[in-house]
């Protein structure tokens, strides 16, 4: 009776896996790709002078926003992507170049023309009020991360898998909430960490962001040959 308790208790667990798998693979890819302690320098420099109130309201406004663009692209994204008549595996396919060339970026510490513009900066220096540009978008949910929440929520159906696209959503949650914390932190880290070891971290994700990107790629031509 132990053993078959046992038994049943480690299939149980090989059962859970999977669930809790691929959660935590999408973590590690979507904080690469919104890599949040890029936010350091950008958020210092957006609200340079500014009070800490205002500073607080901002980084709360752009994740609650960045939040719902997100929450609405892993509802709708993949139904818009079949009215359009796009496949996931073509999606997967450009998803993955999308990604590879943030990656470079990242490696190679260049300005991300991906997220925003030279023109884009130095408007939103202008306003009053940066949370949802350039702060949520394209900074927070830029093109990056909403092809990666596209890429992985795209393939789930929400009533037949409810717990697996409850835990993507979390770990969306979760980048977020640091995302918010190193806002609300910005002038105290960069003080301690500099440009240099903002620079180092971004250098390291984009390692993995790479090799991640250029299997997405892999595992669309898979996905389009096999079922094409």
């Amino acid at each position: 009776m132990l053993r078959l308790a046992c038994a049943a208790f480690k299939n149980e667990k090989c059962r859970m896996s999977p669930l809790l798998e691929q959660p935590l693979k999408f973590f590690v890819v979507f904080f690469a790709v919104v890599e949040p302690i890029s936010m350091l320098p950008i958020f210092s420099s957006l609200t340079q002078g500014a009070t800490r109130e205002y500073r607080h309201r901002m980084a709360v406004k752009a994740t609650v926003i960045a939040a719902v663009i997100l929450a609405l692209f892993a509802l709708g994204g993949a139904p818009f992507l079949a009215l359009m008549g796009i496949s996931l595996s073509a999606f997967r396919i450009f998803g993955g170049v999308l990604l590879f060339l943030l990656a470079l970026e990242m490696v190679f510490a260049r300005e991300s023309g991906s997220r925003t513009s030279r023109d884009e900066q130095a408007e939103s220096h202008r306003r009053a009020d940066i949370s949802v540009v350039p702060l949520a978008f394209p900074f927070i949910s830029g093109p990056g991360a909403l092809a990666t929440v596209l890429l992985w929520f795209g393939p789930l159906h929400l009533l037949r898998e409810p717990l697996q696209f409850l835990f993507l959503f979390v770990a969306v949650l979760i980048v977020l909430a640091i995302t918010l914390i190193i806002m609300w932190l910005a002038e105290p880290l960069m003080r301690i960490i500099g440009v240099t070891g903002v620079n180092v971290a971004g250098r390291i994700f984009g390692v993995v962001l790479g090799a991640l990107a250029v299997q997405f790629v892999v595992d669309g031509f898979r996905s389009a040959f096999l079922h094409g």
